[in-house]
């Protein structure tokens, strides 16, 4: 098996509260690439974005992918859009098992409703005017590198142990 166990997926699929409990689980520590970058630059990812724009935040995500792929045995949840850089999705799936996790539309919708805190998707929806436009349209653009995770979960109707579960049970073949 890969060293590492990398979560990706749209931005309220799940990768940090499902990955606590996989690390868990798995005996193995569990990093946020969001949280990371927070603490590595003591701000919030909104307040990066503000501050120094989408740009910066990325180049901080590629120095804190590069960083956290030299551990091992661990469990990575990434940013929705962190694999849309090429060199990011090559690390990650060159340094552990690439999983995505999925909801449909309307799920990512009401998990991701409070405003201020998703800046990719605060943007998109102001520029718009129609967050689930904004929401169908990032999922659009980043349809391409989720298709490269190694495994697809759809976390909409299952518990997350049962979630967790198929997870390890892919895992395990």
């Amino acid at each position: 098996m890969k060293n590492n166990i990398i979560l990706i997926g749209f931005m309220g699929t799940g990768k940090t509260s499902i990955g606590k409990i996989l690390a868990t689980k798995l005996g193995c520590a569990f990093i946020d690439l969001d949280q990371k970058i927070e603490a590595d630059n003591k701000m919030s990812i909104p307040k990066i974005f503000e501050k120094y724009g989408e740009t910066h935040f990325r180049e901080l995500e590629r120095q804190a992918v590069k960083e956290v792929v030299k551990r091992h045995g661990i469990v990575i949840a990434t940013g929705g859009g962190t694999i849309k850089d090429a060199e990011n999705l090559r690390l990650l799936k060159e340094n552990g098992v690439v999983i995505c996790l999925t909801a449909d539309i309307d799920e990512i919708l009401s998990r991701t409703s409070t405003k201020g805190e998703r800046p990719v998707l605060d943007n998109k929806n102001e520029s718009h005017g129609d967050r689930r436009l904004a929401i169908e349209k990032l999922l659009e653009e980043r349809k391409q590198f989720y298709d490269q995770a190694d495994y697809k979960v759809d976390t909409k109707n299952w518990s997350p142990l049962q979630i967790i579960e198929d997870i390890c049970q892919y895992l395990n073949r």
